[in-house]
């Protein structure tokens, strides 16, 4: 799992970084296929493609959060926080898709709404109070990623 928006645009930068075009979950797509690609030529002929499973999540990690905002406010013990958290969310198709600039980022976004947000210890606390059934309601990417990690885990 990396992190699209933070991943560098120079030329050879980062594999399919620099060409992704179109919606953000394209753009991610095109990152995914490159970074295998990538992987594949660097490995030889060894190593088991089918194994190796990418997940470029469109801004990152919290934007996960926003799944369910009243279970994400409950778990890091700020209820009163879920209308405005709601309301960030109502304005994007899908939690993956919250961003805008590095200024709104999701993580950003919560850190206006927390004082002292602190990522690691309360973006876990939200994670499991919200679950993984909700994410992946609510998050098509992140949804597909673990599909493709269960068959892979079959293998």
């Amino acid at each position: 799992m990396v992190d699209y928006y933070a991943l560098p645009k120079v030329k050879d930068g980062w594999p399919g970084r620099a060409t992704a075009k179109g919606s953000a979950r394209q753009k991610a797509a095109t990152v995914e296929a490159a970074m295998l690609t990538d992987i594949v030529q660097r490995m030889g002929r060894n190593f088991r493609p089918e194994r190796f499973v990418p997940y470029v999540v469109l801004h990152e990690f919290e934007g996960l959060l926003f799944s369910d905002c009243a279970a994400f406010a409950e778990g890091i013990y700020r209820p009163e926080l879920t209308g405005k958290l709601q309301a960030i969310r109502d304005g994007f198709e899908s939690p993956e898709e919250i961003n805008d600039s590095p200024e709104t980022a999701p993580s950003k976004r919560i850190e206006a709404l927390v004082s002292g947000y602190q990522k690691p210890l309360m973006g876990v606390l939200g994670i499991l109070n919200i679950g993984l059934v909700r994410i992946r309601t609510e998050c098509p990417g992140f949804s597909d990623w673990l599909e493709r990690l269960q068959a892979a885990a079959k293998l």
